[in-house]
């Protein structure tokens, strides 16, 4: 049986669907983590997939992820998936440290923010006190071991484990902001912008919230202000009869 896939074409004598089904998910985990430090993106940590590390176009992509190290600021949103081609970034930011990965679309979002977040509490754990201290590039290269581990147990996501926790917060993908390379690389706009918009945004929609209110407010008084101008005066008077009569 022939089958092509990612461009190659491979000859497969029986290859059941169970099998089929583990091989393309295998490929569409993480093909590429990175860990820079987010105050001048110095390289902390690397980690690729075996058979993406045969392929030219990895530099391509990691050179992508070097620039978008580059963009980040404090400001920068804390969490952003970024489309990429065939592949989306995902990145997320904790204690000065930008934790990203390079997985196919295929791969649901919330399993590689939950693979990240994974990877964030055990580098802090071991080496978030020595962060600031390092000097040279990849000075924790050792934490591969760990990256490679933890991947294993995401590359099948239709395992138990990895349907529970897409399940469990399937909402938190609503929730994480979405952009295209070409928007951050391309204008060269500094992430810190993206997130200044979604401020913006969100300002105004407060704001235009508030002046729906004052403009119902205002409304009701126009409609029920006599009324209950008149209904004001009559308790008035009624309180003078009985008090002072």
């Amino acid at each position: 049986r022939v089958l092509c896939l990612a461009h190659c074409y491979l000859y497969i004598p029986s290859l059941s669907s169970v099998h089929f089904h583990h091989l393309i998910i295998h490929i569409a985990m993480s093909l590429l983590t990175l860990l820079a430090r987010l105050s001048d993106s110095q390289m902390l940590a690397e980690s690729m997939d075996n058979a993406a590390g045969k392929s030219q176009d990895i530099d391509f992509y990691r050179n992508q992820a070097k620039q978008i190290f580059k963009t980040l600021s404090i400001k920068s949103p804390s969490r952003l998936s970024i489309d990429s081609g065939p592949y989306y970034f995902a990145y997320l930011i904790e204690n000065d440290v930008c934790y990203l990965t390079l997985c196919e679309r295929t791969y649901p979002k919330k399993l590689a923010f939950t693979f990240l977040e994974e990877l964030q509490k055990e580098f802090d754990t071991s080496y978030g006190s020595e962060v600031a201290s390092a000097r040279r590039p990849y000075a924790f290269i050792q934490f591969d071991t760990f990256i490679q581990k933890t991947k294993k147990a995401y590359q099948d996501s239709r395992a138990q484990r990895n349907l529970s926790k897409v399940s469990d917060d399937l909402a938190d993908v609503h929730r994480i902001m979405s952009t295209n390379i070409q928007d951050i690389l391309g204008r060269g706009e500094k992430l810190s912008s993206v997130a200044r918009k979604s401020e913006d945004l969100l300002a105004k929609s407060k704001s235009y919230e508030k002046a729906a209110l004052s403009l119902n407010s205002m409304m009701f008084l126009k409609k029920y202000g006599p009324f209950i101008v008149v209904g004001l005066i009559v308790m008035f008077l009624l309180y003078l009869r009985f008090a002072y009569w």
